[in-house]
């Protein structure tokens, strides 16, 4: 392994703000190859999280697979995952013959889409030390596959062979992770860092992250620039039991951007802020692709400073979350990723919260356009609300909310936001299935982003079943329990679980992917003798 240069460090103040070039660059490593074609993304393929760089989570061009013939769905293969790997999130990427994904264990994979055949794959622990999950969704573009860990590097592996070209690690705070899926657009790539620092307890010295979004060269891997969402933490007292308090913190860039060409604007979600008040928390920004800089911003929710303090256990400790007393200790989070549309003669983004609403603003202005609540909001869980990203194909917005006495899927009018269909998760999908082993836990809830077709919209549950629904009607035409034993092609025997979060499911080619055995909560993973497993479904 080999250091490159250090970038030098470019300052530029923005209203208490930071943006910022640094980093270091590693050198090539190589990948476990088997061998594969580089191939461009093309017509059909799905090479991205949002699947392309407006956001819309919608193949235009995937046409083998319609609600007529969509019943005939059936697995095709299954790849398993060691049971001490745990929860898989990676939501994969299709690009021509080949799929990529990550996993638990700390591997990217290329297998052949069709057959689960390998292909190649990479081992993070090549590079850096600790233990190393793969949470994002990897982009693949310019012979490259890009993605993330949860140590806070950041990748970009040669397409054909996995091996290493450079990677980076873009954070290195205590509990930095990259769960914010990569745009690449041209010759750059955009992507977030979150933490889960929140999550360390009252013996933590709370908190020193901040969230950024970044831009870096594809090919070399040098940052370009970086805008942080909250000003430089600083000493601000102390905790109860007598540890050092910082703030401002958080406001984490947990989800995939999205980019308006015409423009050049990135635009992306943020998360709450840990401690303090201060910074684009809970926000929509707009960023100037080429230097980082805001074009507009806009706040949606006042205040929201949230730790694991403020919920666990309930019903929170007042002590190390200020805001519980004063009911602003709310975790509502923009964790989705956005969408960028034409609607009513106007260029519209539309994002969802934690909250339950449904925001679409003018994408040139950042003025709300319309609002829509789609599900009660609970302060302090957030468990409610729209999580991981909505989907939109020309004609309807398909968005799904999590634990909302049930989660439901809704089709909304683009321009206005009324609500044109609305399909509750069926009320038999803990009776029915796997997930009838565990009625005391399981909810009719959706975790993972929503993605559609033409004519469908795909849709998993912590129930443990994906679905297929009618776009013009919200009827289900197809379920598959995902929540049973299955045989991996490499050998390992694995059982699924709750659909996946972080993801949705991916479809391409006549395929459909997806990962399940999310968990433990709240349909458990373990006790589970089996780990989980990575499902690729195909027509009879």
């Amino acid at each position: 392994m080999t250091t490159g240069r250090r970038v030098p460090r470019l300052a530029a103040a923005m209203a208490g703000l930071c943006l910022v070039v640094t980093g270091t660059v590693i050198g090539t490593m190589t990948g476990t190859a088997i061998g594969a074609p580089a191939e461009r993304p093309g017509r059909g393929d799905w090479p991205m999280w949002q699947q392309g760089p407006s956001g819309l989570r919608h193949n235009a061009a995937e046409r083998a697979i319609t609600p007529r013939n969509v019943g005939g769905l059936e697995l095709k293969w299954a790849f398993t995952y060691p049971k001490a790997a745990g929860n898989p999130r990676s939501q994969p990427a299709v690009v021509g013959d080949t799929v990529y994904f990550g996993s638990p264990e700390g591997k990217l994979y290329a297998k052949d889409a069709a057959t689960g055949a390998a292909r190649w794959e990479f081992d993070l622990a090549t590079v850096g030390q600790g233990e190393v999950k793969v949470q994002d969704g990897p982009a693949v573009a310019r012979g490259k596959v890009f993605f993330g860990d949860t140590r806070g590097y950041f990748y970009a592996l040669d397409q054909r062979t996995g091996r290493l070209t450079w990677s980076r690690r873009l954070d290195d705070t205590l509990s930095a992770e990259v769960t914010s899926s990569p745009l690449v657009y041209g010759d750059r790539v955009y992507v977030g860092v979150a933490s889960s620092e929140f999550t360390l307890g009252k013996e933590h010295d709370c908190c020193r992250f901040r969230g950024h979004l970044n831009a870096l060269d594809a090919d070399t891997g040098e940052q370009v620039w970086r805008f942080y969402v909250t000003p430089k933490p600083v000493e601000d007292g102390t905790w109860p039991n007598g540890r050092t308090r910082y703030a401002p913190s958080g406001g984490g860039v947990w989800s995939s951007p999205a980019i308006d060409p015409a423009t050049r604007t990135v635009y992306v979600g943020t998360g709450q802020n840990y401690t303090g008040s201060a910074g684009h928390y809970d926000s929509v920004l707009a960023i100037n692709a080429d230097t980082g800089r805001p074009r507009w911003t806009h706040k949606l929710t006042d205040v929201d400073t949230w730790r694991l303090e403020c919920y666990y256990p309930p019903p929170g400790d007042p002590g190390y979350c200020p805001n519980l007393p004063e009911g602003t200790a709310l975790d509502f989070d923009l964790g989705a990723a956005p969408n960028l549309f034409r609607a009513g003669g106007r260029f519209l983004v539309g994002i969802g919260q934690k909250s339950g609403v449904y925001h679409v603003l003018d994408a040139r202005t950042g003025r709300i356009v319309w609002q829509r609540a789609l599900a009660v909001p609970q302060p302090g869980a957030g468990r409610t609300g729209i999580y991981w990203g909505s989907s939109h194909d020309g004609e309807r917005l398909y968005v799904a909310t999590n634990v909302a006495d049930p989660g439901t899927l809704f089709a909304l009018d683009p321009a206005t936001g009324r609500v044109l269909w609305a399909t509750p998760n069926p009320a038999d999908g803990c009776t029915t299935g796997g997930a009838a082993q565990y009625p005391d836990v399981c909810l009719l809830a959706h975790t993972p982003a929503v993605s559609s077709t033409p004519g469908l919209v795909w849709e998993g549950s912590t129930d443990g079943k994906i679905r297929a629904y009618s776009a013009k009607t919200g009827e289900v035409l197809w379920t598959y329990d995902t929540m049973q034993v299955v045989q991996g092609v490499n050998g390992l025997t694995g059982r699924g679980g709750q659909l996946s979060a972080g993801g949705g499911v991916v479809v391409a080619h006549g395929m459909l992917y997806v990962q399940s055995g999310y968990g433990p909560w709240p349909l458990p993973t373990y006790p589970n003798p089996y780990g989980a497993v990575f499902m690729a479904f195909g027509p009879r």
